[in-house]
């Protein structure tokens, strides 16, 4: 008997993947429902690309200076926060009186987790008409990489970004 090898599937199926689109509609939800928090949290993920346990690293510090500097699993990178992102997240860590640490915390103060992200973002689904199969923060970075991908074509810079240590991590953001 001849074992048989099935190659891993590189790439995200279709009905799992998250378009502009659908990210507009979570957006726009929020802000209707004055969630200001999850309106402004999805933003920074989708335009970073962090994963959703990095984000305690946007701090008001960060947030001032534009860069991020993420301190994962024995990694350091440093992640640029866009302009807009930084002027948004000023004004909002002002409306909300945060004046230091993490921007995006619970009411008591302390950095939000990731089972209460996905919680937030899944109460959206039903209201933003999106699949709650396609709405989990992962989804947020995979929508940044494709974005960054097929606007730059550099899957080298894009590693760099994402903090993968192997280009073949990041491969999985270049499949069509």
């Amino acid at each position: 008997v001849k074992s048989l090898r099935i190659q891993k599937k590189i790439f995200t199926s279709q009905d799992r993947e998250l378009t502009k689109t659908e990210y507009e509609r979570l957006l726009a939800t929020a802000k209707s429902k004055k969630n200001e928090r999850l309106y402004y949290l999805i933003q920074t993920i989708a335009s970073t690309g962090i994963r959703v346990s990095e984000l305690r690293y946007i701090t008001t510090s960060a947030v001032h200076s534009g860069q991020a500097v993420i301190n994962c699993k024995g990694k350091m990178r440093i992640v640029i926060l866009p302009k807009e992102l930084c002027r948004m997240l000023t004004e909002y860590a002002k409306t909300q009186k945060i004046t230091s640490g993490s921007v995006f915390v619970t009411k008591t103060g302390r950095p939000l987790d990731r089972s209460t992200i996905w919680k937030m973002m899944k109460a959206l689904c039903e209201s933003a008409k999106v699949s709650k199969y396609k709405v989990f923060p992962h989804n947020l970075r995979h929508l940044f990489a494709r974005t960054f991908y097929t606007l730059q074509k550099d899957i080298v810079r894009l590693a760099d970004i994402l903090g993968h240590s192997s280009v073949n991590t990041t491969r999985i953001y270049t499949m069509e």
